[in-house]
This record gives C-alpha cells, sequence and structure tokens, in this order.
C-alpha cells in the first residue's frame, strides 16, 4: 500500500491485470516505463495475487466502474428501460433486456422504488452508466436482478468497499 496522487505513474505488472476506480491505461507509446497511471489522490491498493489494483480514496460520491456490483433504486420507467440512483452524478441507464431470459415480451415489471443488484457494464465519465443484471460471462443472473424483502441502509462508501 502507498499514497499515489493524479498523474503518478503505478508500478503494476501482471499479466492480466485489471485496473479499477482511479487508474488508466496509457498507450505503450507514449511512455515505455508505466503505462498506468492514477487518476486521483489516495491509497494505491491491489489483490493478492496482484491482478486488480485500484485507488481507495474518501470520496463523497461514488463514481462508477466498468465491473463493479452495485445496489440501485429505480426512479423512473423510461420507454423499454429505467433510470436508476446507484448514488453517482448521473442516474443509470438499465434496459429492459438487460435481465436473463428478459425478451420483448418477457421483460421485467419494476416499479419505481424498487431495489436492483447490477453490475456496471459501461462507465465513462462523459456519459450516464449503464447496468446490467446478468453475469457477462456466463449469461447468467448469478444473484442479480430485483431484491425483495429485507432494508437498504445508506453507508460511505469506505465502509461499503470494507
Amino acid at each position: 500500500m502507498s499514497i499515489v496522487v493524479p498523474g503518478e505513474h503505478v508500478p503494476a505488472q501482471h499479466v492480466n491485470l485489471k485496473l479499477g476506480p482511479g487508474l488508466i491505461q496509457l498507450s505503450q507509446t507514449s511512455t515505455p516505463k508505466s503505462s498506468i497511471i492514477s487518476t486521483r489522490a489516495g491509497m494505491l491498493q491491489h489483490s493478492a495475487n496482484g491482478s486488480k489494483w485500484w485507488v481507495e480514496s474518501n470520496a463523497r460520491r461514488y463514481v462508477p466502474a466498468p465491473q463493479e456490483s452495485v445496489i440501485g433504486v429505480v426512479t423512473q420507467k423510461a420507454g423499454e428501460g429505467f433510470r436508476v440512483d446507484i448514488g453517482s452524478a448521473h442516474p443509470a441507464s438499465l434496459d429492459g433486456l438487460a435481465f436473463e431470459g428478459a425478451s420483448k415480451r418477457n421483460r421485467p415489471n419494476l416499479k419505481i422504488g424498487s431495489l436492483v443488484y447490477a453490475r456496471v457494464s459501461l462507465a465513462h465519465k462523459d456519459m450516464e452508466p449503464e447496468l446490467e443484471c446478468f453475469d457477462a460471462q456466463t449469461r447468467k443472473s448469478e444473484g442479480f436482478g430485483e431484491l425483495k424483502g429485507g432494508f437498504m441502509v445508506r453507508c460511505s462508501l469506505g465502509m461499503c468497499r470494507k
């Protein structure tokens, strides 16, 4: 664990490297030494085998990153999809066909205020995030979808990541 600032090079070396929030990869031609740099200040973290790297920072608002699992509240029905509040600056979009076994005839009937457990499929700073409720590799729900029963508790980002 070390502290990084925006623009600092990260010494991450692994064959199958996955970058999480706070890190981006530059093209190999721009910097031959290290092509991974930090985009925010915080503690540099990595998994036990060194294949996943991310920056842990004390942010007040969630910044979506691809492949992260989130819980959101349906705030609006929009045509064939839904708008979902995941705690980020912009509402996320959830397509009606982004569920296991969904088709034009068989779409989920989510009501406003419903909780959904989803995976961020697309996250870019200039676009609203997109969600899907199935695992991309297996095309199965794997627990994703509407959450029924129970309570939702709001907590800080630091507590969510632990």
